[in-house]
């Protein structure tokens, strides 16, 4: 009986501890989302942007698969015109060697919040 109710609490300390370790590792994700500005460029070979404050450069990993359609409605002639964008995402290591032979981090979009043609004034339209 005593074996029984040591093998119980082992389990239930067991069972918090993953909790405690998997709710941690959600909040770190979370937090590293941020709303990010700058210039979108968009077309076959390169998806591309800018950030106007920092003058880095990015590939973007579109995960929220809103980014290149709206790029797309905005009916260019020609692919890569910069766009201004306002998104939600997070920076990580680029992990293709394609894509970190040019960009050595990507942008993960997980929502678009603005696009537009019009460039604002500023250090994105210098």
């Amino acid at each position: 009986m005593k074996l029984i109710k040591q093998i119980t609490l082992l389990s239930i300390v067991l069972s918090l501890a993953v909790v405690a370790c998997n709710r941690n590792t959600s909040e770190q994700k979370g937090s590293d989302v941020k709303v990010i500005k700058g210039l979108y460029s968009f077309g076959p070979e390169i998806k591309s942007f800018t950030d106007c404050e920092e003058g880095s450069e990015y590939w973007v990993a579109d995960s929220a698969k809103t980014l290149e359609l709206a790029y797309s409605n905005l009916n260019f002639e020609k692919p890569y015109e910069p766009v201004y964008i306002e998104v939600e995402g997070r920076v990580v290591k680029s992990d293709s060697l394609t894509v970190s032979a040019d960009f050595d981090s990507t942008l993960v979009v997980t929502k678009l919040i603005k696009i537009t043609k019009e460039i604002p004034d500023g250090p994105c339209n210098q």
